[in-house]
């Protein structure tokens, strides 16, 4: 395969189409203080003490390792535990950490006080579709002249059937506007395999060879990959910042 069809990796580290967090979960923790001078360490619960409730876990002595953290006051521990936690502290309070991932790259979003908190921030990150924005308009200044043409003809009655690389141009009336429904977001290799039997850069080379423009591909490919499902480009919208600027006539 020629090294230009294949999808750029700095698409990928910096996709200004990301946004919200995929995967959101919470974890109990418990905020441990240890040594004078240094900084508190989290630690969740053993499953064997995961029923005690948060109110009886302020300021009572633990032992703890790197992965988990027990009770050592007023507490049975299990003698296949019994060793395994070389360090003490005393527990300061509970935290709910929220968790999520963005590319498959776990991030930590926040900590919160109280589980409900942390599952009401957890419901207006995700909502029912588990994504922020579905939707964009951007400027056309983000594709090339020949990505615009493209669009245009491409969108034109003269094509009737679709085409067939998982995503379809339609023309705005209205307005001098052009979009793109994409199909089978997000264009990862694991969810295409999926639905289309092929990785990324199998459907990649297929836009190539049926002449779409690479301009257009990449931009569709990092909208894909947010799992974006409309995007509209308009000369009259704003430019994404990130995103690859051409000096294209902005009309269509």
């Amino acid at each position: 395969m020629n090294p230009t069809h294949q999808a750029p990796a700095l698409l990928i580290a910096s996709n200004p189409f990301t946004r919200g967090y995929d995967k959101l979960y919470i974890e109990r923790l418990l905020m441990i203080a240890y040594e004078d001078g240094c900084p508190p360490c989290f630690r969740p619960m053993h499953n064997s003490q995961a029923h005690l409730p948060d109110d009886t876990l302020q300021l009572v002595p633990c032992i703890f390792n790197d992965d988990f953290a027990l009770i050592s006051e007023g507490q049975s521990i299990l003698n296949e535990l019994d060793g395994c936690c070389p360090s003490n502290g005393l527990v300061h309070q509970v935290v709910y950490a929220v968790i999520g991932e963005v590319f498959n790259e776990q991030c930590h979003v926040a900590d919160f006080d109280s589980l409900k908190e942390a599952k009401s921030v957890v419901l207006r990150l995700s909502f029912e579709t588990g994504h922020y924005s579905r939707a964009w308009e951007i400027s056309t200044a983000h594709l090339t002249e020949e990505a615009l043409r493209y669009l245009e003809h491409r969108a034109g009655y003269f094509y009737s059937s679709p085409t067939g690389l998982l995503f379809e141009p339609f023309v705005l009336k209205d307005c001098n506007g052009i979009g793109c429904k994409l199909i089978g977001t997000p264009w990862t290799d694991d969810n295409l395999v999926k639905i289309e039997g092929c990785s990324y850069s199998s459907l990649r080379q297929e836009q190539l060879d049926a002449g779409t423009p690479a301009a257009l591909v990449n931009v569709l490919y990092m909208a894909a990959l947010a799992d974006v499902r409309l995007l509209i480009f308009d000369p009259d919208a704003a430019v994404l910042d990130g995103l690859a600027i051409y000096d294209a006539e902005q009309s269509i």
